[in-house]
């Protein structure tokens, strides 16, 4: 049995926000959605540009490594710092301020002109947009009861899938037609305009606020970890990003040196997986809340191994042979993560979510970055420019993903009063 939760925060602090009208609701999950497109864009369009940054930089693997990794090792730091005081402000004047932030970064991204300038700037664009991330996803567990929160979370994390349909595709063009910084400076002129529609948007999100006194830090961390349903709720995490952060970094450089896709064919892949799952995460989502979230993750999961393992273990091939491939891992691997996030914004109370799902943002950033990490330690290349070892990293990955199943078993969902829970 659980260890009790310690003393509320506050007297008078107000424990969520009042249910929003369904057209509100949607509005609203649109426009998360459209901040989480550009930081995902943000953070995945260093991946297919791999192949451009190790030869216009002349660096290996392992630098390209940490070019991914800093940005999420920053956004860990800057996760677990927020968490102390995420709470002392309303959610838009917190997501709007370190949204600013965010943009300033991707912006510096584009204009450095050096590999250690340019691992400073992503560690600074890391800093903020861990933030952001949390605060989203904060937002959606306040708003939508847990009866339909895969739903509302499919709905936002579908900003993966356009970022993969649209964001990347958009992105690689402008890097082969003009330079490898088009992208962060096109992507940083268009956040400034998501922005302004937040800004304008978005209501107050100000129930939140802790009024009165508040837990010193210690007390807080107390409150968050001394819990063993958070506990298995953040084990879980961590081995779903390690699960996949192993070999995602090197999809597309795996493809160009070893598939012998084209550097500018690797649109066509992630424009055929985005577009697929744009359909198929919202189904997912459906499915989640309809048969439950533990339930449904589990099958994927189990589902799952099949495309990291051919996706790691793939020879030379077609392009139609990669783009299936392909197809079929971002349905089910990256498509674990609405009913996962789902799963583990049920494990805590309410009067604890901000908080929680900061340090929550800051776990999945710390263990995005070890996978980045380790994968580009795993993966080296040959004399021939091939990458090798990255069926290694394949069964790394299949590894946390059997982990994964065992700790989704063990956490308990918190009833919110919205309908039956698992």
């Amino acid at each position: 049995m659980s260890a009790p939760l310690p003393p509320a925060i506050a007297p008078g602090h107000v424990p969520s926000a009042p249910a929003p009208t369904a057209t509100n609701e949607i509005a609203l999950l649109l426009t998360l959605a459209g901040m989480q497109f550009t930081h995902i864009v943000d953070f995945m369009i260093m991946m297919p540009l791999g192949s451009q940054f190790m030869r216009i930089f002349g660096i290996d693997p392992q630098h390209f490594g940490f070019l991914v990794s800093v940005y999420t090792f920053a956004a860990a730091v800057s996760g677990f710092v927020a968490a102390f005081w995420i709470d002392r402000f309303g959610r838009k004047r917190a997501l709007l301020a370190v949204y600013g932030g965010f943009i300033v970064a991707t912006g510096l991204c584009g204009l450095v002109p050096s590999y250690p300038l340019l691992l400073a700037v992503r560690g600074l664009a890391g800093l903020f947009g861990g933030v952001v991330g949390a605060l989203i996803f904060t937002i959606v567990a306040d708003v939508v009861p847990y009866a339909r929160r895969a739903r509302g979370t499919a709905l936002v994390s579908s900003a993966f899938s356009l970022a993969a349909v649209m964001g990347l595709p958009l992105g690689l063009w402008f890097a082969n037609r003009y330079s490898w910084r088009a992208p962060f400076l096109v992507l940083a002129a268009t956040s400034v305009v998501v922005g302004w529609a937040a800004w304008r948007l978005l209501p107050a999100l100000d129930a939140n606020v802790v009024r009165g006194p508040r837990l010193k830090p210690g007390a807080q961390l107390r409150a968050i970890f001394g819990v063993p349903n958070h506990l298995h709720a953040f084990a879980f995490m961590i081995a779903l990003m390690l699960s996949v952060f192993i070999v995602v970094p090197f999809i597309a450089p795996y493809n160009v040196a070893n598939v012998g896709v084209a550097e500018t064919e690797l649109p066509i892949i992630y424009f055929a997986g985005g577009l697929t799952t744009l359909f198929t995460a919202q189904v997912i989502g459906w499915l989640a809340d309809r048969y439950g979230k533990r339930r449904l993750f589990i099958a994927l999961a189990l589902v799952s191994v099949v495309p990291i393992y051919v996706l790691t273990h793939l020879p030379r091939s077609s392009l139609i042979v990669a783009v299936g491939v392909s197809i079929l891992f971002f349905v089910f691997v990256p498509g674990r993560f609405g009913p996962a996030i789902a799963l583990v914004s049920g494990s805590v109370e309410p009067r604890l979510r901000g908080s929680f799902m900061s340090f929550n943002a800051s776990i999945q950033q710390l263990g995005s970055a070890v996978a980045s990490l380790a994968g580009g330690l795993i993966v080296g290349r040959a004399a021939d420019g091939s990458l090798t070892r990255y069926d290694i990293a394949g069964w790394a990955a299949i590894a946390f993903t059997l982990a994964a199943i065992v700790l989704a078993l063990r956490i308990r969902v918190i009833p919110d009063g919205s309908g039956k829970v698992e």
